[in-house]
C-alpha cells in the first residue's frame, strides 16, 4: 500500500514539477521574441505561447489536483512542505478561477498589443495603440470581476493580490497617501540644494561595445553567475528565464552610458535573486521568488542603496576611466553627483530615487481607476498629463512616446503591477539599514570593492528563502519587523539632504 505520507503530496510534487518545466520553455521563448526573433514571427510566437498557458492552466486546474490539494492538507508533512502546499493551494486558487478560453484570449492580445507598441511607440502613436490596448483592457477586466467575486474583494486588489499576495489598495493608499504628505517638499529641497551645485554631463560618444564590455565587468564584481545567464539587447530592460538560466536585458545609448550601466546593475539585482533561490526546491512554487515587491527590493537594494552610494561610487570609477579614458565630469565629486542628481523627468525607467515614487503613484492611480472602470482608455492621455504637473510639473501633452506609451506593464495586462516598485524600494531601504547594522565594516568593504559579505547576507535571510515565508514574515525575520516605510524616507533624507 502506498505511504499515506507521500501519496497526494507527492502527485501535486510531479504535476508542479512538469508545469516548471513548461514554464522554462514559456520563459526562454518570451525572451527570444523581446530580443533575438524577427518581427514576422510574431503571430506565429504570440499563438505558440498562448497554446502553451492553455496547456499549462489545463494540467493545473485538472479535477484531480483540486482533489489531491484537498487530501494533501489532511498529511503529515514538515514546516517546507507545509509552505509548499500553501504556494500550490494558491496557484490552484488563482488559476481555477479563470475559464481556458479567458486565459488564452488574454495571452494573445497581451503579445498583438506588446508587438505592435513597439513599432507604435516610437511613432508616438497613441490611436493605434489605445486601439489594442482597449482590447486588453477588457480582458483585464474580465479577470478582475471573476476573482474579485471569489475573492470578496475590489477587483484592483484581485488583481494586485498576484504579484504582491496579502497587498491590498486600502494599505497602498495609506503608504503612498503618507509619501504624497513629504516627498514634494524633499523634492523641492532637494532641488533647491542641487541647484548651486554644478554638475557636467559626461562627453561622449561612448562605444557601444566599450560599454557592453564595462557591463560585463560590473555584472562580475555584483556576483552574476555567467555559466548561468546571459546579458543581451532589448527596446524595455527586463530580466526573464529561469533560475538555471537567467536572461538580463539592457538598451545602450552612445551619448550616455550611465542609463545602460544602472540598468545591468538593476537588472544583475533581480538575477542574483533568482540565481541563489533554493535549489534543493527546484520546480516546485516554494522555490519561487516571494513577490513582485521583494524582487523590485533586490534590484533597487543593488542599484539605488548600493551602486549609487558614496562607497560603491569610489569603487565603479576606475572601472569607467578604464572603459572610456579621463575626463572632467568623471572626477570623483562629479561622478557622485551624476549619479546622485535629482531631476524630474518623464521617464520612468530612467528617473532618480527620489521622484521615482511619483511616476509609480500616478501609474497606480491611473490602473485603479481603470479596472474599478471609472475611467477608460480614451481618458489615459489627459489624465496622464494632469498627474504629471501635479506631480512633477512637467507637460506631456500630445508626447504620448515619453508618457503614457513608454512603459510596457499594461500591453500584456500586468495591471496591479506597479506599486510594486515603490514597495520595493521601501523594502530595499529597510534591507540595506538591516545589513548594515549586521556587518559593522559593510561601507569600507563596499568602497574596496568586497561585496561578500553584502551578498552573503542576501542569500542567508531573503534568497535561500523563496517563497517559504509571507513577505511581512520575511521582512521580520530579516530586518526585526514588518514593512516600515519610515526607512526609506530616512535614506531620502540622508543622501540628499
Amino acid at each position: 500500500m502506498e505511504n499515506v505520507m507521500t501519496s497526494a503530496y507527492s502527485h501535486l510534487q510531479r504535476t508542479f514539477t512538469r508545469l516548471s518545466r513548461f514554464g522554462h520553455l514559456s520563459a526562454i521563448a518570451g525572451w527570444d521574441m523581446q530580443t533575438m526573433m524577427p518581427p514576422q514571427g510574431s503571430q506565429a510566437r504570440s499563438e505558440a505561447l498562448a497554446e502553451l498557458s492553455v496547456l499549462c492552466h489545463g494540467i493545473l486546474t485538472a479535477p484531480e489536483v483540486g482533489d489531491w490539494l484537498a487530501q494533501a492538507h489532511q498529511e503529515t508533512l514538515d514546516d517546507a512542505a507545509r509552505a509548499n502546499l500553501l504556494e500550490m493551494q494558491r496557484a490552484y486558487d488563482n488559476a481555477v478561477l479563470l475559464p481556458a478560453s479567458l486565459v488564452e484570449a488574454k495571452s494573445l492580445a497581451g503579445a498583438r498589443c506588446e508587438h505592435a507598441w513597439r513599432s507604435q511607440r516610437p511613432a508616438n502613436d497613441w490611436q493605434g495603440f489605445a486601439a489594442n490596448l482597449k482590447e486588453v483592457v477588457r480582458l483585464s477586466r474580465e479577470e478582475a470581476a471573476i476573482r474579485a467575486q471569489a475573492a470578496g474583494t475590489g477587483r484592483y486588489d484581485a488583481l494586485l493580490n498576484l504579484y504582491e499576495p496579502g497587498m491590498t489598495s486600502a494599505r497602498l493608499d495609506t503608504l503612498f497617501g503618507d509619501l504624497k504628505q513629504w516627498l514634494p517638499d524633499l523634492l523641492q529641497r532637494v532641488a533647491e540644494k542641487q541647484r548651486s551645485e554644478t554638475c557636467l554631463t559626461p562627453q561622449g560618444p561612448f562605444a557601444v561595445d566599450a560599454q557592453q564590455a564595462l557591463s560585463l565587468k560590473v555584472m562580475a564584481l555584483l556576483g552574476f553567475n555567467f555559466d548561468g545567464g546571459r546579458v543581451d539587447v532589448s527596446a524595455h530592460p527586463f530580466c526573464g528565464g529561469v533560475p538555471e538560466d537567467v536572461r538580463i536585458t539592457t538598451r545602450y545609448n552612445p551619448e550616455d552610458f550611465l542609463t545602460a550601466l544602472m540598468g545591468i546593475v538593476h537588472e544583475t539585482g533581480h538575477a542574483r535573486y533568482e540565481q541563489n533561490l533554493p535549489r534543493e526546491w527546484a520546480g516546485q512554487p516554494v522555490a519561487l521568488a516571494r513577490s513582485m515587491a521583494v524582487h523590485e527590493s533586490q534590484s533597487l537594494l543593488f542599484e539605488m542603496q548600493l551602486a549609487r552610494s558614496a562607497p560603491f561610487l569610489q569603487c565603479l570609477r576606475p572601472l569607467v576611466i578604464a572603459a572610456f579614458g579621463e575626463q572632467e565630469a568623471l572626477s570623483e565629486q562629479n561622478f557622485l553627483r551624476l549619479n546622485q542628481r535629482v531631476q524630474a523627468g518623464l521617464i520612468r525607467v530612467d528617473a532618480d530615487e527620489v521622484s521615482y515614487p511619483a511616476h509609480v503613484i500616478l501609474r497606480y492611480e491611473i490602473e485603479k481607476a481603470l479596472i474599478e472602470g471609472e475611467i477608460e482608455v480614451d481618458d489615459i492621455p489627459a489624465l496622464w498629463d494632469e498627474k504629471m504637473q501635479h506631480y512633477l510639473g512637467l507637460d506631456t501633452r500630445g508626447n504620448y512616446r515619453n508618457g503614457c506609451m513608454q512603459d510596457i506593464h499594461w500591453t500584456d495586462g500586468a495591471i496591479g503591477y506597479f506599486p510594486t516598485y515603490t514597495l520595493g524600494a521601501m523594502y530595499a531601504a529597510q534591507l540595506f539599514q538591516a545589513a548594515n547594522r549586521a556587518l559593522p565594516t559593510l561601507q569600507q568593504d563596499i568602497a574596496g570593492g568586497n561585496l561578500t559579505g553584502l551578498f552573503d547576507w542576501l542569500k542567508q535571510n531573503i534568497w535561500q528563502h523563496g517563497s517559504r515565508f509571507s513577505t511581512d514574515e520575511l521582512m521580520t525575520r530579516a530586518t526585526g519587523e514588518p514593512l516600515n516605510p519610515a526607512w526609506f524616507r530616512q535614506h531620502l533624507e540622508s543622501r540628499y539632504l
